[in-house]
């Protein structure tokens, strides 16, 4: 079981790492001004919406923007959180792991309902999106899974092998 969640540790810390730089700098572009980025971001977001045609990127439902306003002010900054709690082995990677993942299977569900049933979303927009249903899924289970007792971590010591001081 150590090694599976060492393998789901690593796995979510390249996820995270995405996610704590992708989030603010392109899915920002939807609910904030424009202005306020580089021209190359904004150019960078132009060409995706027009290669992938992520009509929602591009039009800007209300409820689309509310999304990416929870996934900044909620889940980018559990994405942070579970980078340090991974990278210095902290056992409260469990909750926040289990924190992003529920809040962004729930937003992904939304989403992905949306593109279905408006059948305006490509095969090629649909596999963009179904790997963060899917690393959504692995946080939960990380957040649900036992804190791997052999953590990486430097300076801890059980509590059976400390002695008691008066």
């Amino acid at each position: 079981m150590g090694t599976f969640v060492k393998l789901l540790d690593l796995l979510l810390f390249v996820y995270f790492l995405l996610i704590a730089i992708v989030a603010p700098l392109f899915d920002g572009q939807v609910a904030l001004p424009k202005h306020i980025f580089p021209p190359v971001l904004v150019d960078l977001k132009s060409w995706y919406t027009q290669q992938y045609g992520d009509y929602l990127v591009s039009e800007k439902p209300h409820f689309f923007v509310g999304l990416i306003w929870l996934e900044l002010l909620f889940a980018w900054p559990l994405s942070v959180l579970s980078l340090y709690a991974i990278a210095a082995g902290k056992s409260w990677i469990k909750t926040t792991s289990l924190m992003y993942g529920v809040s962004t299977l729930t937003a992904m569900v939304a989403i992905l309902s949306e593109m279905k049933n408006s059948e305006r979303a490509s095969h090629k927009l649909l596999t963009v999106y179904y790997p963060f249903l899917g690393f959504a899924v692995l946080a939960i289970l990380r957040g649900l899974l036992p804190h791997s007792s052999k953590s990486g971590s430097i300076g801890k010591r059980s509590v059976i092998g400390r002695k008691k001081r008066a």
